[in-house]
């Protein structure tokens, strides 16, 4: 029995939808709420396999057997399966919603379908068996409970069929049903499925899948699927739908670790500033401290609101907006937790990377990561293995091609917030984007960080030293005299950007122009201090950090002598530029962030560094394996990509004039 054409009454079965696109930005989101009490369960899975194994067929069966189709769309599909040919009704194209899978009888993309029994609510995805299309099975699985892996009873676990279940192995998905389909064409032979069921479990003992349950089933005629099979009386298991409806849900979910992206402020009236996002993990209430990432600042939560109600506590999946009690600097891509329940924090990630493009991964190429909300750029900077998906081995390799799997390294030029991927799906997952094409490349689950960079160093600011036994020589002229003998007021222009952003060139014109005006300039350069006062230095995180020390001391002195000091280094830490800051007065310390894309910097290149970076001849070079902390909020943002250098100097004169360092004249 089908409905009726129409409208679904309220208790009935929601109608089935397609939704079908070929965009992998769905991949590694987080999974939909838990239900509240006395609310109907939702359990989210997908459907995996070889080609032609039956998944499209599953699923309709599903549809029919539990009353999710309406009578019109049945004689569609009946009126499809006599146009093909067909001597039976082809369940396959209800799901197989594209006419090109119509016409080659094949799913080339994912199809999401929805319904409902009364004991529990549904979502499916139905994925590609086709190997070109292993990155849709990515797509659809991402955010499922259970994966059903279809093996045809005829051929036995192919290739494909491990390549599945490692994914769902891989994307941590906790429950794994082996659905031994198209029994009726092996005589309902229970030797038959007892050898795939041996099989199988000797590949399955590769994989880190705690809950395996087995199945014979024949999706064309029904057997087991809704209803018991009279032709397979050696089966005494659930049916497919009565494990789907009573498997544990929310096993996969972290209820533990409060963590909140931020995906826009909102800010409908001045009396309102609120923080909206998805409680990807964990829970929080209403009086809870909580800590802002990046920045670290502190608060505390003031209100809770989700949809158009004030709730006072809010859990994982939903969807809300939270105030705090303070104001707190906060955008889009910063990130709520618990003060004392803190994510790790990284530049490099040890990662596995499904690659999912045409075009072979290139290790020269930065690409886009984004990670919950937040997105900065990215460097592949080590392909550690790829693996063999049938033997499960690990092969030494340069690149990934289309579908292929492997374990990475990457450095970012921003610091990430994440748990690793085994611990929390939501904030150990991140997707790659190409810059220039916007196609989603790859998808990734995070291990955790590259343990040869110590991260913890960047992340402290370096303190004053002085040797002992020293007293401080007092002068008689002062820095006051200074300036009004020179006529303008002294100041630090500190040129931070990555290396080949023009930092150099702009504060060289700058001094030009600072000269025919009649000013007092003293430059700093960072590879002009490398050749005598930095010489003893090289590039790790802690020489970098002295290096900031010294020059931001240097600097110090050439403006207690009342000069304008232009100073261009990469310096890629807030910490230091923060110390360096801290040692002028305020108002007189200006930092000038030089922005410039990376790849416009690698083309400039003026010094051949990120080729021979990109080689593995330099290390720890910022931007490459190194990080870089763009400026969090920089008195002058000024874009070499964009603009001239004349119109960026004019810009800083100007900048200069308006702040009263410099007097106008005439």
């Amino acid at each position: 029995m089908v409905k009726k054409s129409g409208r679904p009454s309220p208790s009935a079965a929601p109608r089935g939808e397609i939704s079908t696109g070929t965009s992998a930005d769905r991949a590694l989101l987080p999974s939909s709420r838990s239900p509240g009490a006395g609310a109907v369960e939702l359990l989210r899975f997908t459907t995996a396999g070889s080609v032609d194994d039956g998944k499209s067929t599953l699923i309709g069966r599903l549809l029919l057997d539990t009353k999710a189709l309406y009578e019109d769309q049945l004689e569609a599909v009946k009126r499809a399966s006599q146009r093909r040919g067909d001597p039976y009704v082809d369940l396959a194209l209800i799901t197989d919603g594209l006419r090109a899978e119509r016409e080659q009888g094949i799913t080339i993309d994912v199809a999401y379908r929805y319904f409902s029994t009364p004991k529990r609510k549904f979502i499916i995805a139905d994925t590609p068996g086709h190997i070109q299309y292993t990155r849709n099975m990515v797509t659809g699985a991402s955010t499922a409970e259970l994966a059903v892996v279809l093996i045809d009873a005829r051929k036995g676990v192919v290739t494909q069929s491990k390549r599945h279940s490692f994914i769902a192995s891989l994307l941590r998905i906790p429950h794994l049903v082996v659905a031994v389909n198209k029994m009726d064409l092996v005589g309902y032979s229970q030797e038959v499925y007892e050898a795939i069921v041996a099989e199988f479990k000797a590949f399955a003992r590769k994989l880190e899948v705690q809950d395996v349950v087995y199945i014979p089933i024949s999706a064309l005629h029904g057997d087991n699927v809704v209803e018991p099979s009279s032709r397979m009386p050696w089966y005494d298991g659930a049916t497919l739908l009565h494990h789907l409806e009573t498997v544990n849900v929310g096993a996969g979910r972290n209820v533990v670790d409060f963590r909140f992206p931020v995906q826009y402020v909102v800010r409908p009236h001045q009396d309102f500033r609120g923080f909206a996002g998805q409680v990807v993990s964990g829970r929080v209430a209403v009086g809870e401290e909580v800590v802002v990432l990046p920045s670290g600042l502190r608060s505390r939560v003031q209100r809770i609101l989700v949809g158009d109600r004030e709730v006072q506590r809010a859990g994982v999946g939903e969807a809300a907006v939270l105030t705090l009690e303070d104001q707190v600097d906060i955008s889009r891509g910063d990130m709520l937790v618990r003060v004392r329940n803190l994510p790790q924090r990284a530049h490099r990630i040890d990662a596995i990377l499904c690659w999912m493009d045409e075009a072979a991964m290139d290790p020269q190429k930065t690409y886009w990561l984004q990670h919950t909300t937040r997105q900065v750029r990215a460097l592949i900077s080590e392909v550690t293995y790829r693996i063999h998906v049938d033997t499960m081995h690990r092969e030494a390799a340069e690149t990934l091609h289309l579908n292929e799997i492997g374990r990475v390294q990457l450095a970012t030029t921003e610091p990430l917030f994440f748990d690793s991927y085994r611990r929390n799906r939501a904030t150990g997952s991140f997707i790659l984007i190409d810059p220039f094409t916007h196609n989603t490349v790859a998808a990734g689950m995070i291990r955790g960080p590259v343990t040869d960079l110590e991260d913890v160093v960047v992340s402290v600011a370096p303190a004053r030293q002085r040797s002992r036994d020293v007293v401080w020589e007092q002068t008689g002229v002062t820095r006051e005299m200074q300036e009004q003998l020179k006529g303008h007021k002294a100041a630090v222009l500190w040129f931070t950007g990555l290396s080949g952003s023009g930092k150099s060139t702009v504060a060289r014109r700058l001094e030009e122009r600072l000269h025919r005006m009649g000013v007092h300039t003293f430059r700093l350069d960072g590879d002009n201090l490398r050749h005598g006062l930095n010489g003893d230095l090289g590039f790790s995180p802690e020489d970098r950090k002295e290096n900031i020390r010294r020059a931001a001391e240097v600097a110090k002195l050439a403006f207690e002598h009342g000069n304008l000091v232009l100073a261009s280094f990469i310096s890629p830490y807030r910490a230091d530029r923060e110390f360096a800051r801290g040692l002028v007065p305020p108002g007189r310390f200006l930092e000038i962030y030089v922005k410039c894309d990376i790849e416009v910097c690698k083309r400039r290149d003026p010094k051949g560094l990120y080729a021979r970076a990109l080689r593995g001849e330099i290390r720890n070079f910022t931007g490459i394996d190194a990080p870089y902390e763009e400026p969090g909020a920089p008195e002058l943002v000024v874009e070499t990509d964009l603009r001239s250098t004349e119109e960026i100097v004019a810009q800083i004169v100007e900048e200069l004039l308006r702040r009263g360092i410099l007097e106008r004249t005439g």
